[in-house]
Order: C-alpha cells, then structure tokens, then sequence
C-alpha cells in the first residue's frame, strides 16, 4: 500500500516535474473539429495552439465520471490511498464528476481511501500545490500533514492573469460582444483573477499590452508574502518571450527563491487563446512546512 498524489492536466505541470516525479496526471478532454483529444497525452500545447490559430472549432469538457472511475480503479485494486488535487470547481464540473466515481468506487473497494481536494485553482495554481506535496513527501513528510499542507495551499494561492486578445473570451461567452469590439478598438487588456470560490474575475482594465504585464508583475509583488522564500510560476499560451520577460521582471522585482515557467494547457487555453499570461504564487508564509520543503 502506497499513498499516491494525482492530479489532471489543467495543473499544466511541466513535463520535466511530471517525469521527475512520475505522477499520475489525468488527461483533460478537449473536442477540436469534432474529434476528441485529451491534453497531454494526445494533444500537447504548442500543437493544439497552433490549430486554435487556424481557425479549428475547439470545446472543452471536464473529465466525466467514466474517466475518473478508470483512472482511480487501479489505485483501488491496488490498496494505495490517494490525494487527488483537482481543477477549480468554479471554472469546471471536475470536482462533482470524481466524487461520483468514488462513491462508485467505495461500493466495489469499500476500504479504498481517496481525498478529493478541490483546489478552486486553476494552472499552475494546483500545479504549485501539487509541486509542493510532492516535494513535502519526498522530504519524508507523514501523509497527514501532506494533506492539511494541500488545503492551506490552495486558499493561500493567488492567480493574476492578463490575455492578449478579447477574441477567445468573447467566443467562450465570458465578454459581451460590445466590449469586446470596444476593448480591441482601445487596446484595452483586462487583468484577471480567480476568486475565493474559483472563478475567473476581471478586476482590472489597461491600455496595451506592455502596461498590462506591468501591472501583473506590480499586483504580484504587492501581493506575494515572502517571496524571496517562494518557487512561483509564470505560464503563457504560446508566447515564451514575454514568459521570460514577466519571469525575468518578477526576479527583479522580488527576488523569487526560483521560477517554474510552463505553457497554458488546452483546458484553459481554449477559452483565452494564445497569448495569455499569468503570475503564481502565495499570499501566505509557508513557514509551517518549510522544514519539507527544502
């Protein structure tokens, strides 16, 4: 018997940490020209962005109860307890649809035992939360704290995010048509974040794209707690110059112990499109489990 951390795709943890760890990542479904792809194993970002610019007819849904029931069973054969993080409940159905599948579960595996943690993050919100139990378990921290460390995580997590195009939000019905062709006329970029319940929220509003970077790096460093102590993360949708250069103003500014830069997967991508970028990090002292997170 083992205790196992999983997660899914829209964590958009970077390859290098996936195969690193060997964690368990479940796919998440994206429909593009009718036909069903799922991120990270048959589709990956820099050719899903590149079809999206084509003009292809992209959907997401969340991964089913089906699709957690598969993923989960061999966890249950097996006797292994399991942490699963999992995309925020107010951007997708994911949390109901796993929590289906362990009761299912539960009635074939009564003794299987699985904490479902809905992380009301999104990205590498949860990705950074799962970094951080992966690297509290590999310090030799008891299942337990993993689990109590997780939930703190995820309500100490901030996303601040801008897009470079009002299209895909717009298209994904989260802007009106008016303020999208009003936004576009004036160079307008949004300043997005997730609220305490897991939802997108636009906050902000600047002119250009320049002033809108500014403005991420500026909320994060007003934000952030520590974070000469803190690994954060700064993720894009197919644009690695400006990635590099929010990291790189974010070091300036901050001093970050160190930068996980990773694409926008298609979970989110397809409702932001290309060139979205967002800074990660915590707006509270890890101090408690600093000891496991050397």
């Amino acid at each position: 018997m083992a205790f196992k951390i999983i997660t899914d795709s829209a964590s958009d943890l970077p390859r290098e940490l996936i195969d690193k760890y060997q964690i368990h990542v479940i796919p998440t479904p994206v429909t593009i020209n009718g036909t069903d792809y799922f991120d990270g194993k048959t589709i990956f970002p820099e050719e899903f962005y590149k079809i999206q610019a084509e003009g292809a007819d992209i959907k997401t849904y969340h991964i089913n109860q089906y699709m957690f029931y598969e993923n989960f069973k061999p966890y249950a054969e097996a006797g292994d307890e399991v942490l699963y993080l999992c995309f925020s409940t107010g951007i997708a159905g994911t949390f109901n649809a796993a929590n289906l599948a362990k009761e299912q579960l539960l009635e074939e595996y009564p003794d299987f035992q699985i904490t479902i943690i809905d992380t009301k993050c999104a990205s590498m919100g949860f990705g950074l939360v799962v970094y951080k139990c992966l690297r509290m378990q590999e310090n030799g921290a008891p299942k337990d704290l993993i689990i109590e460390a997780a939930q703190y995580f995820c309500s100490h997590m901030e996303h601040i995010v801008t897009v470079e195009t009002l299209e895909y939000l717009y298209r994904g019905g989260r802007l009106s048509k008016t303020s999208a062709v009003l936004g576009g006329v004036l160079d307008i970029k949004p300043i997005i974040e997730i609220d305490k319940d897991g939802a997108l929220v636009a906050t902000e509003k600047v002119r250009g794209r320049q002033k809108s970077l500014k403005r991420i790096v500026d909320i994060a460093c007003e934000h952030g707690v520590e974070l000469d102590k803190q690994i954060i993360s700064v993720v894009h949708g197919n644009d690695q110059e400006t990635c590099d250069k929010v990291a790189e103003m974010m070091m300036e500014r901050a001093h970050c112990r160190g930068i996980i830069k990773s694409w926008v997967g298609c979970a989110i991508g397809a409702h932001t499109g290309p060139g979205i970028v967002a800074v990660v990090f915590s707006n509270a002292s890890d101090e408690k489990y600093a000891q496991y997170l050397k």
